[in-house]
């Protein structure tokens, strides 16, 4: 009797194998969201002390974005060559390298260190949202979504305990002799620097050549030396769109919501519960989000994720700016759509993608949203100024609908079609022993 089992129920990537790296990813990116939001929550105050002037106070937005761009172009790079392992670690590490130079440039009152060391912190940071894709890597096909945002939540538990850190390291700095302010980066830098030791000494097997063994049945050693094989390009650029026209819209509607609501007379802390709510609707329901889109697919999810942006965008400009409960109803809204399509499109990319063309590719869609969230925060303030908040959201959620859902539903009709043909490169033969292997027969596993 012949009697089939997959990759991922034994061998290296057995199960309690998959469920160790896990519990890896998580407590790194439970690290580096304490070291995200720390170092953001207080990055512009810094800028306007040193300085001494409110103008340049949005520097480091445009610094941390700059960097996370290039980051997430370098990270991609070096995860495509050598693993998920040494691209997350380094990724960490140079997070923690910034910290330490904003803390010393803080310190020393020396403008250009801070500035420069901004631009690193971005570059590194940006390591915590790439991720949610080596959770996909340790998923089998049908679980890629769960996997993803099990990462993304891990990453929220971080991010929500930071905020409070901030009175215990503003002390912290003060017995150092340094600035308050520059405490949650000194949080930042330990937080990130154990999340660099932790990926380093703690993820192995490393994830994506794990993923490139199941899908291709060589041992994950010899993975690396695989030649690369074409990405399904429609899939691929409509994961792509659906992600970065989520993020432009979602940071668009942020930016000018504090000031949207201060304008109408709200106390800044009213306005950081909103914020905090919006931010918590991002990340918490990614689990959720995930098992919707294993249960029914990536691209309905997709869809959907442009019909709950809109309707985000809808009540934001409708609410009456009075009161707090429904511009909060609003953002969570907002929230829970961008983390819709961010799943969604994580999903779409990685199925795509095989896994020795993988990473680069990924980390070129995240290079497209980090210039989606900086061209949305800029172009936020100059469509508010020339209209108003209303007009923005609306627009922004029609935006939404307009490119997600399309672009979602071509690409699956698109994909249809391809598997009525043909076999769509990138994936592996289902009947090929890269899948399955065989107990009997000839012994090797191959046909």
């Amino acid at each position: 009797m012949t009697v089939l089992t997959g990759p991922y129920d034994e061998g290296p990537a057995a199960p309690w194998v998959r469920r160790r790296l896990m519990r890896v990813l998580v407590a790194s990116q439970i690290l580096g969201g304490a070291g995200t939001a720390a170092g953001i929550t207080v990055g512009a105050l810094l800028v306007r002390d040193l300085i001494g002037s409110t103008g340049p106070a949005g520097l480091p937005v445009a610094l941390f974005t700059a960097g996370a761009a290039l980051g997430a172009l370098a990270t991609g790079r070096v995860s495509q060559r050598w693993g998920r392992r040494p691209g997350l670690a380094a990724g960490h590490g140079t997070a923690a390298l910034g910290s330490v130079g904003v803390v010393a440039g803080a310190g020393t009152r020396a403008t250009p260190l801070l500035l420069a060391a901004l631009f690193v912190y971005g570059a590194g940071s940006v390591t915590t949202l790439l991720a949610r894709y080596a959770g996909s890597d340790l998923a089998p096909p049908h679980e890629q979504g769960r996997a993803a945002g099990r990462v993304l939540l891990a990453t929220t538990l971080g991010a929500v305990a930071a905020p409070v850190m901030i009175g215990p390291t503003g002390a912290l700095a003060r017995l150092l002799g340094l600035p308050d302010l520059t405490g949650p980066f000194v949080l930042a830098a330990g937080a990130y620097a154990a999340a660099a030791l932790v990926v380093a000494l703690r993820l192995r097997p490393d994830p994506l050549f794990l993923a490139r063994a199941a899908q291709t049945g060589i041992p994950a050693h010899e993975a690396p030396e695989l030649r690369p094989s074409s990405p399904r390009r429609t899939a691929v650029a409509a994961g792509s769109a659906v992600m970065i026209s989520g993020q432009l819209v979602m940071i668009a509607t942020m930016t000018m919501t504090p000031i949207h609501l201060t304008h109408h007379g709200h106390h800044t802390q009213a306005v950081g519960i909103v914020i905090g709510l919006h931010i918590g609707a991002m990340f918490l329901p990614s689990p959720l989000t995930g098992r919707l889109v294993d249960r029914v697919g990536s691209r309905p999810v997709a869809a959907a994720s442009g019909g709950v942006l809109l309707a985000a965008g809808l009540l934001a400009a409708t609410v009456p700016p009075g009161g707090t409960a429904l511009p909060a109803l609003a953002l969570v809204v907002l929230g829970i759509g961008w983390n819709m399509a961010l799943v969604s499109g994580t999903t779409m990319v990685t199925e795509a993608t095989a896994p020795e063309t993988r990473a680069s590719t990924q980390g070129l869609v995240d290079v497209g949203m980090s210039i989606a969230g900086a061209t949305g925060g800029v172009a936020s303030g100059l469509v508010v100024s020339a209209t108003s908040y209303p007009f923005l959201a609306t627009v922004g959620g029609v935006l939404a609908l307009a490119v997600i859902a399309p672009t979602a539903l071509l690409a699956h009709r698109y994909d249809s079609a391809q598997h009525d043909g043909k076999e769509l490169p990138g994936k592996p033969d289902p009947g090929c022993s890269g899948l399955l292997r065989t107990t009997e027969g000839n012994g090797d596993g191959r046909h």
